[in-house]
């Protein structure tokens, strides 16, 4: 008896153990059913970053911001940008639509309209107004230029909007074009308040929690004590001498040398001066957490998008070039910046639970004067140019104004004045090219027209094409030498151009299905975007030419 029972009670313990494995296995199967997103993924792109500066300033950094990105993220060595010309509005754009200017539309920060001759911005929207400014100039835009969809707009599509986008910078362009179509809110800096600011394309009010913010007058705080480097000055061995020719100083300093400490007056006057120093930075990072619990970013199942702009590492690079002491010491203080950034990332929603990556929208050029005192070829490419050239062509064809204006490297034609005097357009072009292929500071001039024939070698051949938008493009594309700089630059530096200086940017991701890990192999700006769509399992953009990045997806 007492073994029948025993028997039984066995019975019953082999079908519970069976019972309880195939409900653990149902289990197992219910939970990987459920599709897999981090819960926020965070865009940081830094203006005018080089790749370089990864390394440059590496010792100096602490264990936590760039470090942190390079132990613990996934490092692209070997990521460059594929057209002409490398400017901000087109960098953002390109990484956040896997396009380029000839698919998307955004031809330049700005570009001269064809038909009458004047300069497009290209955010600026007549038809709305802005909200929280009173300044037209500072509050009428939207992505209405923009012609293809952004990573962040197909995010919205797929989560039938239920997911929160939103966009951050001083500028207006850097924040409008990552956010898309229609995100949750894009913000920027109005110089004239010192407050973030939107337009009515977004909404019709600033959101309590923006208001809060502003009333802080936080960047008034920043500037109290001017700015001064943050170490001994004399541990800046990775930059020039503090006092050289070819920087210019912030606000009405006399001289572009440490300590600033006139910052709080300078700003007192003019709001903008603080774009131009290291606590612009900080200012937008404030921001942006402020944005994360003003939207609830990252707190339920349904991904957000927080799309960062860093841009005063742009205004600190154009006004010194990237050798300056100012430049480093923007840096080294950006990198305490992202580690406390990245704490409250990982306190908020939770080290695992977060996608991020950081890449910058071009890169920066030595500064003339830097590479005159090295012996090092460089110059002004346009030094005169227009005028010659218009000069030459009046005197040809007796017309004046043939040429409306020279903007991102490209010659504009007056097609209606040519048209009107019934000139031949092809003679003409070929009067320019011949003219430009004369000038020793050009390397090649071609008609955009006719690049895909033009005896001009690879890579430079398809990133023209690439950058070639024939209703907002030039004419005429001139590949100045390199180090040859435009006209405007003869303090600090400027970018535009093909050579690695401009189109050599760092790209890490880091965070969640993130293995640590770095790869050499060549790759574009364009691939950023269709890699997010595999991570978030969603569609590529609609413009998207770029390929998504396997060494860091995986199988």
């Amino acid at each position: 008896m007492v073994s029948k029972v025993i028997l039984m009670l066995r019975k019953i313990t082999i079908a519970a153990v069976i019972f309880l494995s195939a409900a653990n296995v149902s289990a197992q199967k219910n939970k990987k059913s459920q599709l897999e997103r981090p819960k926020l993924v965070v865009g940081l792109v830094i203006d005018q970053m080089r790749w370089d500066y990864l390394y440059r300033y590496y010792d100096k950094y602490g264990n936590d911001g760039f470090k942190r990105l390079l132990n613990k993220g996934f490092s692209f060595n070997n990521v460059m940008i594929p057209y002409v010309p490398t400017v901000t509005a087109i960098g953002h754009t390109s990484i956040y639509t896997g396009s380029v200017p000839s698919i998307h539309g955004i031809a330049g920060n700005d570009w001269t309209d064809k038909q009458t001759g004047k300069n497009v911005y290209c955010t600026e929207d007549a038809d709305v107004k802005g909200v929280g400014t009173s300044s037209q100039k500072v509050g009428g835009h939207s992505p209405k230029n923009l012609w293809s969809t952004t990573i962040t707009d197909q995010l919205r599509i797929a989560s039938n909007f239920r997911s929160k986008v939103v966009g951050v910078s001083l500028k207006d362009r850097a924040s409008i074009l990552p956010a898309g179509h229609n995100p949750t809110g894009a913000f920027w800096f109005d110089e004239n308040t010192g407050n973030f600011v939107t337009s009515s394309y977004y909404m019709n009010s600033l959101p309590d929690w923006v208001n809060k913010f502003n009333d802080q007058k936080l960047a008034e705080k920043l500037v109290v004590n001017g700015w001064n480097t943050l170490f001994p000055i004399e541990q800046y061995t990775d930059s020039t001498r503090d006092d050289v020719p070819w920087e210019k100083p912030v606000g009405k300093a006399e001289k572009p040398v440490f300590p600033y400490s006139d910052l709080a007056k300078d700003y007192a006057e003019n709001k903008g001066v603080l774009r131009t120093t290291p606590f612009g930075n900080s200012y937008t990072l404030r921001f942006a957490e402020a944005a994360i619990d003003g939207y609830q970013l990252g707190e339920d199942s349904i991904t957000d998008f927080l799309a960062i702009n860093i841009a005063s590492t742009d205004y600190v690079g154009h006004s010194f070039g990237p050798n300056a002491i100012e430049v480093e010491d923007t840096y080294l203080r950006l990198d305490i910046e992202l580690a406390n950034f990245f704490k409250l990332l990982d306190k908020k929603i939770g080290e695992k639970n977060y996608l991020i990556f950081l890449s910058a929208d071009h890169g920066g050029a030595h500064a003339e004067g830097y590479m005159k005192e090295n012996k090092m070829m460089t110059g002004f490419f346009d030094d005169g140019l227009q005028k010659n050239l218009g000069a030459e062509l009046e005197a040809k064809y007796a017309a004046s104004k043939l040429i409306l204006g020279i903007d991102n490297y490209q010659i504009y034609l007056n097609h209606e004045l040519i048209k009107e005097k019934k000139l031949d357009e092809a003679a003409i072009k070929k009067s320019i090219i011949d003219n430009l292929n004369k000038d020793l500071r050009v390397l090649y001039a071609v008609d955009l027209k006719e690049v895909g024939s033009a005896p001009i070698p690879e890579p430079i051949k398809s990133r023209v094409i690439n950058g070639y938008n024939w209703q907002r493009s030039g004419d005429i594309q001139i590949i100045s030498h390199d180090g040859m700089l435009p006209n405007y630059a003869k303090k600090g530096t400027t970018h535009s151009v093909w050579n690695s200086y401009d189109a050599h940017i760092p790209l890490i991701f880091m965070g969640w299905k993130i293995s640590p890990g770095e790869s050499n192999a060549p790759h574009y700006m364009t691939d950023i975007a269709p890699t997010l769509a595999q991570f978030l399992k969603i569609e590529n953009p609609s413009g998207n030419v770029g390929q998504p990045l396997m060494e860091v997806l995986g199988k």
